[in-house]
């Protein structure tokens, strides 16, 4: 067989679209692109089978082998073995997924020296990244000191591997030793520190780089996102001369991530407008749906999903997940039922999803089945499952099964309760006439009880007329949250219904002086 055309370029639709799976980290996609482009008379260039075969070691651990080896094969066949980038690259596959690499060693045999030397530089640097992934720094250091070549290449992944393992005068050290830097040996450094926390360095030493790619502003930009400060990221990003996608992305993923659905949603606007327009792709639509999920955006959300399929993106099963999460809290759970039998695979993630829509909405005995699911799927619950179950308890005024059901989460699958357990553990003993053990409760939670705990049990101390203890209770809830004037209308409505007057009459005194007015509509506002 003929080595692919020239004609189909590095710039081909082919090529462009199997580079941009891989780039995404969807191996599959990748190959499955380079299969279908057989049947084009178009073929990919040997980039696009560089970027297939570099991202073989991503696939699953039975299929990886076998399919570098079929498209070792099909490099033969194409005569393009010995043209440089594919073949770093199936030596890259090789050394990844073989840790002696003797097979990468094989490819070796008979090749033009020049090419051997490069081809032994690219499998020294893919163990040197295999070590460093592995946490074997010493043994990376020392194959880093012992190599009879280096390139910028293995410069960068020694010093990203310094930074990330917290050795970072080192990493620092060696960085300040490099014969050569380009763009990617900043960011190395850049990425590292914020991996360690180290925000203010990193931000410090962006602003010393030569030249930044837009990786370089979506490192800082994401590296904000993950501590929180999503005033800095929105700076840096609003700072960016060109923006590509993935910097769109990485913005809305930082509203979205951090609850800012309403910048998010923003963002997205922004990108989609005629003088701006970027294609958006399945990450744009993951952080898009969250967003819609946050605020209850059904309307918006069933846009988006026919929006995604006008611009041919196929839902997949993170974005199927995605809109579950929308419809269960938006009470479609007809749709939210119809996108999880589609599902080609159901994780934690999926079941959890669904689990917190039934409890939302009271579909008890559909909870429970989905937990039965899951345990002899032999997918193990996370905090997000639980909080689907013990809603479902709740809803339905289970008692003994949501305590069964909240001591399992450290007895068996030790899961430790967050506040979002606590609070519907509260609201359900409170709503029982427990109230002294959901006192005990909160009382003896590891971590200091929040606002919305408190509040659970305010709730109840109405619900069952308990001056005595609302006091308390409401004074925890003044402690924590002195702004919000709703826990002074509880106090109030349980004092009204005490025909506690003198009562009433002090506490709006006190949220006068407090400058807290009233909320409309509460109902001991005509004993005041």
């Amino acid at each position: 067989m003929r080595a692919a055309p020239a004609a189909a370029g590095l710039n081909s639709p082919w090529t462009l679209a199997i580079r941009a799976a891989a780039d995404q980290g969807r191996p599959r996609r990748a190959v499955a692109l380079y299969l279908a482009s057989l049947r084009s008379p178009l073929r990919p260039c040997p980039f696009a089978l560089a970027a297939v075969l570099k991202s073989v070691p991503r696939l699953p651990a039975h299929a990886a082998l076998p399919v570098a080896a079929a498209l070792h094969a099909h490099l033969l066949r194409l005569g393009l073995l010995t043209h440089p980038y594919p073949h770093a690259a199936l030596a890259h596959a090789y050394s990844r997924l073989l840790p002696a690499h003797h097979r990468a060693r094989g490819l070796l045999d008979g090749a033009p020296p020049a090419l051997r030397r490069h081809s032994l530089l690219v499998s020294s640097n893919s163990r040197l990244a295999s070590l460093l992934r592995a946490g074997d720094v010493a043994a990376a250091r020392a194959l880093f000191e012992g190599m009879p070549a280096r390139d910028v290449v293995s410069w960068n992944t020694m010093v990203a591997g310094l930074a990330k393992a917290g050795r970072l005068d080192e990493a620092v050290e060696l960085f300040d030793r490099m014969p050569e830097r380009n763009a990617a040996s900043w960011n190395a450094l850049v990425s590292g520190l914020i991996t360690q926390g180290h925000l203010a360095r990193a931000r410090e030493l962006f602003e010393r780089m030569p030249a930044r790619s837009n990786v370089s502003w979506i490192t800082m930009i994401s590296g904000y996102a993950k501590a929180g400060d999503v005033q800095a990221a929105a700076n840096l990003f609003e700072r960016m001369e060109s923006k590509d996608l993935y910097s769109w992305n990485a913005m809305i993923s930082c509203y979205a991530q951090n609850g800012c659905a309403r910048e998010a949603l923003g963002i997205f606007s922004r990108m989609l407008m005629p003088h701006v327009w970027v294609l958006p792709n399945e990450k744009t639509f993951s952080s898009v749906i969250l967003a819609c999920s946050q605020l209850g955006d059904l309307r918006f959300g069933l846009w988006v999903e026919s929006f995604m399929g006008s611009v041919g993106v196929e839902l997949d099963d993170h974005l199927r997940t995605a809109l579950i999460d929308l419809y269960t809290k938006s009470g479609r759970m007809d749709r939210a039922f119809d996108l999880f039998r589609d599902l080609r695979t159901r994780d934690v993630v999926s079941y959890s999803a669904m689990m917190v829509g039934c409890g939302m909405h009271g579909k008890l005995s559909e909870a429970v089945n989905f937990f039965k699911e899951m345990s002899h799927a032999k997918i193990d619950p996370n905090a997000v499952t639980f909080v689907g179950l013990l809603s479902a308890y709740s809803h339905a005024g289970l008692l003994e099964e949501a305590r069964a059901c909240f001591t399992s989460m450290t007895t068996k699958y030790r899961i430790n309760p967050s506040e979002e357990h606590y609070t519907i553990m509260v609201d359900l003993l409170g709503r029982s006439g427990k109230l002294e053990e959901a006192l005990q409760l909160i009382m003896q939670m590891p971590v200091r009880p929040h606002a919305s705990v408190w509040g659970a049990l305010l709730l109840a101390c109405r619900l069952h007329n308990n001056v005595e203890l609302g006091e308390v209770v409401a004074s925890k809830c003044f402690e924590l949250e002195p702004e919000q004037s709703g826990y002074y209308v509880l106090l109030g409505n349980i004092y009204a219904q005490a025909k506690e007057w003198d009562k009433v009459k002090s506490l709006r005194k006190m949220m006068e002086e407090r400058g807290l007015s009233k909320m409309p509509g509460s109902s001991w506002v005509h004993v005041m």
